[in-house]
This record gives C-alpha cells, sequence and structure tokens, in this order.
C-alpha cells in the first residue's frame, strides 16, 4: 500500500471501514486493511467520523499515537512479510513468532525497528537502511 498524501490515505481508511459496515464487497488491499481494523476496536469510532478524523492532529504532546500510522505500520509489515522485503524478513517473522506466539503483538513489537528506520532515513534523507531495520528484529 503506497500513500504519498495524509488526507488522501486517511479516506481510504474511512472508506474501507464505510464500506466493510454496508456489507459492501471489499478488493484484496481492502481486505488486509480491514483485518487490521477489525483488530483495532479502539480505532473505529474514530473512522465513522470522517470529518473528524481527517482534520485530527496526533502529536506527542496530545499524548494520543496516530491511529492512522499505527495501522499503516501493521499493513507494511505485513505486506515486508508476504513479499519478503527485505530479503529474509519473512524468514525471521516466522521465528519471531514461535517466540511471540501472536502475530499481532509480534507486529507491534517489529513496529519499534520500522519506526527507527524510518525516522533514520527521514532525518537523513536517504532510503531505509534494510540491513539494520532486520538486525534491529534479530534483536527482539
Amino acid at each position: 500500500m503506497f500513500i504519498q498524501d495524509r488526507e488522501e490515505g486517511r479516506r481510504f481508511f474511512i472508506q474501507v471501514w464505510r464500506k466493510y459496515n454496508d456489507g459492501v464487497m471489499l478488493e484484496p488491499l481492502e481486505q488486509l486493511l480491514l483485518g487490521v481494523l477489525l483488530e483495532h476496536p479502539e480505532y473505529q469510532d474514530i473512522l465513522s467520523d470522517a470529518d473528524t478524523a481527517l482534520g485530527a492532529e496526533y502529536t506527542p504532546e496530545s499524548g494520543m499515537s496516530n491511529p492512522f500510522l499505527h495501522m499503516a505500520m501493521h499493513i507494511a509489515i505485513r505486506e515486508q512479510v508476504a513479499t519478503d522485503r527485505p530479503a529474509g524478513i519473512a524468514a525471521l517473522y516466522r521465528d519471531l513468532l514461535r517466540k511471540y506466539g501472536d502475530g499481532h503483538n509480534l507486529e507491534h513489537a517489529m513496529m519499534e525497528c520500522l519506526g527507527e528506520a524510518l525516522w533514520a532515513a527521514q532525518r537523513y534523507n536517504q532510503p531505509p537502511d534494510e540491513t539494520g531495520y532486520l538486525d534491529c528484529l534479530k534483536r527482539l
């Protein structure tokens, strides 16, 4: 899933939630997103209020994490594992799954490493360091 615009991304989340609630058939990518949405009941009310969701600011000072970023990171990790990109992440995921026992909790742990890799890439204006990301995951 590739989203370049914050509002576009949020609208996609809201649209999938609305389609699900209306009983509309979902495309494969929408089904992937729905799986994440269903695992996060704490965010479902946010998605039901499109105007508020589109305008909300989620800053560290607000004390609330960004639900869109959180769910997008779940999707990113699932796509990485499905495509084995970076190379080796699928096998690493399977190994870690035995340790964590639950894919959702494992993804939460993996998000710390993904977040660090993305933060460094943005800060230094370079592509994410895949080797550093995988090394971080190996330490979980």
